[in-house]
């Protein structure tokens, strides 16, 4: 396989050559291998790999991005030639443009950061295994009737991004990952649910076993669901689920979004949008994880940063180009694919955890909703109006009463997020650590 960096100097040269005032290119090189079974018989066994290149080219204010997976010397040429080509006939875009060579990361410490796993690729037959095991200690739990699949799968992945202004540099990654569904019920009472663990190496994956009893306990405390009542109650995300809360927020404070003035808190930024107390934190540079990375997709270095601090909306995350937009600098969140230019994106986040457990939310919420699954999303991104499908449980006197299903929960996301209450129970591990939270405000149609 060629060598990444040598593929991006090559893209680089040929841009030069065809014309182009300023460049980037991006290679990527993935291997996956991945097991699926069902009723314990093999269903599916992939494995893929290959190499994808990406160049952007710039002519003035005008720029192009062209991609493939063909890394032949002619290949390279055709592709700069017709990226030219394209960018002269782009219209013009005053905030495109590479980063000054004096804002670019100069060092970095990938041993840090721990990526990579250095032990051999898994065998298929371990994978296998791993789906059989996990798959085993789902239909052992009582009240699972069959399982919809289990699968287990690693993934590796090296990344190297160059550009004109002397940027040059790459990293890779590694994931290993076992999964259950587990199904309930027949026919139209039929439910299920899942477990499903992910690490960047090998030795801090739970036991498959684990992974897919967690999917067969969950699956059986659904049995019998039915709609919970209407009317406006306190709902209580549970930690699988509280992310996907906080992800809206993220959205919100994209610069892409606060760029076009298309967002609900467009004009927060100083005000408090979280309750006293609660910070929301980036972190790049998190070892192990799978959202950590030494610089961004503009070359530039990376670092923690408050989104929300003691509660007050602090800032918006931002590339190159939306920072020119709003007359700001860059926050280093740039993320790109090869065929398309720099936007901007969040990655490891984590948010104030609380000193309680979910279980005393749930005493605090007295009768509510406790979310475990979401479904379908109705969001307006101007005004924060939510609205999205929900499952889980009916919670009375402070306990789980009853599983419930097909319900919908309706609020507004900017009161909604001053209400939170953050339990005790984020998982360390995740790119996105949240807490379970306790939300009030919140409509629920149900039966």
């Amino acid at each position: 396989m060629a060598d990444l960096g040598d593929l991006t100097a090559a893209l680089l040269e040929a841009a030069a050559r065809a014309g182009a005032e300023a460049s980037d290119a991006l290679a990527v090189a993935g291997d996956s291998l991945s097991v699926v079974l069902r009723g314990g018989a093999l269903e599916q066994a992939e494995r893929a790999e290959g190499v994808e290149i990406g160049l952007r080219v710039l002519i003035g204010r005008r720029q192009a991005c062209v991609s493939s997976s063909d890394t032949r010397r002619d290949t390279i040429a055709a592709m700069a030639e017709r990226a030219v080509a394209m960018a002269r006939e782009a219209p013009e875009d005053p905030f495109c443009g590479l980063a000054d060579p004096a804002q670019l990361a100069t060092g970095w410490d990938l041993a840090a950061l721990d990526l990579v796993d250095l032990a051999p690729p898994p065998a298929p037959k371990h994978l296998e295994a791993a789906a059989l095991e996990a798959e085993a200690a789902a239909l052992a739990v009582p009240g699972v009737s069959k399982m919809d699949e289990a699968g287990a799968s690693w993934s590796s992945s090296r990344i190297h991004l160059a550009a004109s202004n002397g940027f040059s540099g790459g990293y890779g990654r590694t994931s290993h990952a076992v999964q259950a569904v587990a199904i309930c019920g027949e026919g139209l009472g039929m439910e299920r649910d899942h477990a499903f663990e992910s690490r960047s190496h090998a030795a801090d994956l739970p036991d498959p076993a684990e992974v897919g009893r967690r999917a067969g306990e969950r699956t059986a405390a659904r049995a019998g669901a039915a709609k919970p009542p209407s009317g406006a109650f306190p709902v209580l995300y549970d930690e699988r689920v509280a992310s996907g809360l906080i992800g809206h927020l993220v959205q919100a404070v994209n610069g892409t979004a606060i760029a076009r003035g298309a967002s609900w808190l467009k004009d927060a930024r100083g005000e408090a949008v979280l309750p006293a107390g609660i910070d929301l934190i980036e972190d790049p540079l998190r070892p192990r994880i799978g959202g950590s990375r030494p610089f961004d997709a503009e070359g530039l270095p990376v670092a923690r940063r408050a989104l929300v601090s003691d509660g007050v909306l602090r800032g918006w995350t931002l590339d190159l180009a939306t920072a020119r937009k709003l007359g700001m600098a860059s926050t280093g969140n740039a993320a790109r694919g090869t065929g398309a230019p720099p936007s901007p994106s969040a990655g490891n986040l984590a948010l104030t955890q609380g000193e309680v457990s979910r279980a005393a939310l749930m005493a605090e919420m007295g009768t509510g909703l406790l979310v475990t699954g979401l479904i379908g999303s109705s969001i307006n991104p101007t005004t924060g109006d939510y609205s999205r499908g929900a499952s889980g449980f009916w919670v009375e006197n402070g306990e789980i009463a009853r599983p419930v299903n097909e319900c919908t929960i309706a609020g507004n996301l900017r009161e909604m997020l001053m209400t939170i209450r953050p339990a005790n129970d984020a998982r360390a591990h995740l790119g996105r650590v949240v807490p379970s939270l306790l939300v009030e405000g919140l409509f629920i149609a149900g039966a």
